[in-house]
């Protein structure tokens, strides 16, 4: 690779600026977490050492030969990638398309393949807005339309100074700094313009794009199957996949429900039918409950929910879901009495919902279990007679089926330890493993052990799984929930109570405590809000929304600000009245001669610097500057008859090339310039001065 004259300050402007227009197109596509890790290696390599040749550490001599060779094995190891390596078209395409590019990337030297450059960062910021809805993405946006601003000013400076042919002769402040400066400016502008038209138009591009779009992307976990050790998986990430605001202040210790879970086999719980109830939504809303469960005495919450793409098939309640507000024209409830959509929305869902938490004391009520739901709640598959056996022994004295439950919750909290760390080996028999050998695991572990205990001393239990509460930012209001809440618990039917609550898991004693970085990731967090609330989901409601809430502050604004210029101006008016009329001979004058300086200042400074310049002249003090001084007089006159020196031309020959009559004039003046200029004749400044005057009266 030979970069265009590296010590040109406008050529390293123009390699830089393509360097960050590739960069943040990069950048923008690797933050969607969409493509697989050799693509991202090998563009990433490839803008590294491309950085390194524009910075000069490296150089890369690659000739036309070695590169056509390097595709031609690549054509030969793209057929071993699609059929023995990733066995998949697309993926062994994107790493074909990947390679060209990286290709492209370390090789481009000429005007058009830097116009192909500048399509591949376009192409990675489109296939990005398509892949991501964080709030990563608008920063590289932002930061690749500086780069691509300041890339197509200097690519336009070379090009107008490569097709005329001449040598740009700039002042003392460095060329990149003036195009930086220019190319911040107009990115800003350009940023303000089209976020105000973003708040103005309607939302269609969404719409219009989003079927390009995969959604075959689905966190495991909270669909109709979890495998023992799936949810410690999730634990083990900190991506936050819910975010909740409640009406009033946040309950503390909520239990967000997803699925629920019936079937065990030994390794995985399960829902055999997974078909559930379809409920169709009326106007963007249903109830969920029946009129007995609606007319229970208890306390309730209010709340609105954001899923992000992951998890968006699932909705998550707290308690007993009442009623729910979402876009969408049907919701399907599960056997178990979880909720879902019947498809997965990649952009994240958002959701209003209000759930029964507890009842009044004294006020418990439950429904009938049917006899199908109490075969499927105590079925189990072939087990460990120690598990049993163990069960018995912990339930043993009990006098209720809720102080036996009690019991075994309590023997697992106390007897076993919490972990993240999953087994070194899968186990045949993975709960006896925990049970009895390991006695330490994560939430399933837990979950799964005590729903199997409960089911060998006749208690009908089911396996929940969902989120913990999370953390409250009172940055944003909201309740943010990450992959590392993701938990799951138990449901025991009690005869006076129904399904019931229970969580056996112990607290984790490696739990991380508030640092600073909590703090920060807080701030962060309230801006991925901002962008999610505003951004991704602003549509017409929201639209609707700002225009009245900004029209009710700007008519509270102008009430306020007239009622208090008003207020001050009664107070003042009494003292200023009386000053202007004791003051007004002597201020008016003044304050008529000080903007009339203000407005004349450059005039009177360039008049005053041409009075002392002619003094100096007519004194016999004239030096080199003063003859530049003159000649550059000598070219404004020409200038404005349409005579203009170009920048590659000498004083010699733009003489020569001046129209009858002013050349000889101009002729005699250049040699006086270069008298004084070269030679140091200070009397050659009279004679300038009089071939000016003679100058101007010619050119009238």
């Amino acid at each position: 690779m030979k970069p265009r004259a590296p010590g040109n300050g406008i050529t390293r402007f123009h390699q830089f600026s393509l360097l960050g227009l590739l960069a943040s197109g990069y950048l923008a596509i690797a933050g969607s977490g969409q493509l697989d890790v050799a693509s991202l290696w090998l563009a990433g390599a490839a803008l590294l050492v491309r950085a390194l040749l524009v910075v000069g550490l490296i150089r890369l001599p690659l000739s036309e030969r070695a590169v056509t060779a390097a595709m031609l094995l690549y054509i030969g190891f793209y057929l071993v990638d699609y059929f023995f390596l990733t066995q998949d078209f697309l993926t062994a395409t994107v790493h074909l398309v990947f390679f060209l590019a990286a290709v492209l990337v370390l090789t481009a030297s000429t005007r058009r393949q830097y116009f192909f450059l500048k399509l591949l960062a376009f192409a990675q910021m489109l296939a990005a807005s398509l892949l991501s809805a964080n709030l990563t993405y608008f920063i590289f946006l932002a930061t690749f339309l500086l780069f691509g601003v300041a890339t197509l000013i200097s690519s336009e400076i070379l090009h107008s100074m490569e097709t005329a042919r001449v040598v740009a002769r700039w002042g003392a402040r460095p060329i990149h700094r003036r195009l930086t400066a220019l190319s911040v400016f107009v990115a800003l502008g350009i940023l303000a313009l089209t976020g105000s038209l973003f708040f103005l138009l309607p939302r269609t591009a969404r719409a219009a794009f989003q079927h390009l779009v995969s959604h075959r992307f689905i966190l495991p976990g909270f669909s109709n199957e979890v495998r023992l050790g799936q949810i410690g998986e999730i634990q083990q990430q900190s991506t936050p996949l819910m975010r909740v605001l409640f009406e009033q202040a946040p309950a503390p210790a909520l239990k967000w429900r997803g699925a629920a879970l019936n079937t065990f086999d030994g390794r995985r719980w399960f829902n055999e039918r997974a078909v559930g109830q379809p409920i169709l939504l009326n106007q963007r809303q249903a109830w969920l409950a029946d009129f007995r469960q609606i007319s229970r005495r208890g306390r309730r919450v209010k709340y609105e929910a954001h899923l992000k793409g992951p998890i968006a098939e699932t909705l998550f309640f707290a308690g007993i879901p009442e009623w729910v507000r979402i876009d969408a024209s049907m919701i399907i409830r599960t056997s178990g009495g979880g909720y879902r959509l019947g498809f997965a929305n990649p952009q994240g869902v958002r959701y209003s919902a209000q759930s029964f938490l507890e009842a009044e004391p004294g006020t418990n009520e439950s429904a009938p279990i049917s006899t199908e739901t109490m075969r499927a709640s105590l079925a189990l598959p072939p087990l460990d007679p120690r598990i049993a056996e163990l069960a018995r022994r912990v339930a043993a004295g009990a006098s209720s089926d809720a102080d036996r439950a009690r019991r075994i919750e309590q023997h697992l909290q106390q007897d076993y330890a919490y972990t993240l760390e999953l087994p070194a080996r899968a186990a045949p028999d993975p709960l006896a493993h925990f049970l009895f050998e390991r006695r330490r695991g994560h939430c399933e572990y837990f979950a799964s052990a005590m729903a199997v205990m409960l089911r060998t001393v006749d208690i009908p239990s089911r396996v929940i799984t969902g989120f913990q509460s999370g953390v409250f930012n009172p940055i944003s209001g909201w309740q943010v929930i990450r992959a590392s809440d993701a938990h799951s618990w138990v449901e025991a039917w009690l005869p006076d109570r129904g399904w019931t609550t229970f969580d056996p898991t112990p607290a984790d004693p490696n739990a991380s405590r508030p640092s600073l970085w909590t703090q920060l990731s807080l701030y962060l967090d309230a801006a991925e809000t901002f962008w999610q609330d505003w951004v991704i989901g602003y549509d017409l409601d929201r639209q609707v929304f700002l225009a009245d809430r900004m029209g009710q502050s700007s008519r509270s604004f102008s009430l306020d600000w007239v009622e208090n210029t008003r207020s001050t101006w009664q107070s003042w008016q009494p003292w200023v009245l009386d000053r202007l009329k004791r003051y007004a001979a002597v201020v008016a004058p003044l304050l008529v001669a000080l903007l009339a300086g203000f407005y004349l200042r450059k005039r009177m400074r360039h008049w005053w610097a041409t009075r002392q310049h002619l003094r100096r002249v007519q004194s016999g003090q004239a030096g080199h500057s003063d003859a530049i001084l003159l000649y550059q007089r000598m070219l404004r006159m020409l200038r404005k008859r349409g005579c203009e020196k170009p920048a590659w031309m000498t004083p010699v020959e733009f003489s020569r090339h001046v129209p009858a009559p002013a050349c000889a004039i101009v002729s005699d003046l250049t040699d006086a310039y270069n008298a004084l200029r070269f030679g140091g004749q200070r009397d050659a400044a009279p004679r300038m001065m009089a071939l000016l005057d003679r100058l101007h009266r010619e050119l009238r």
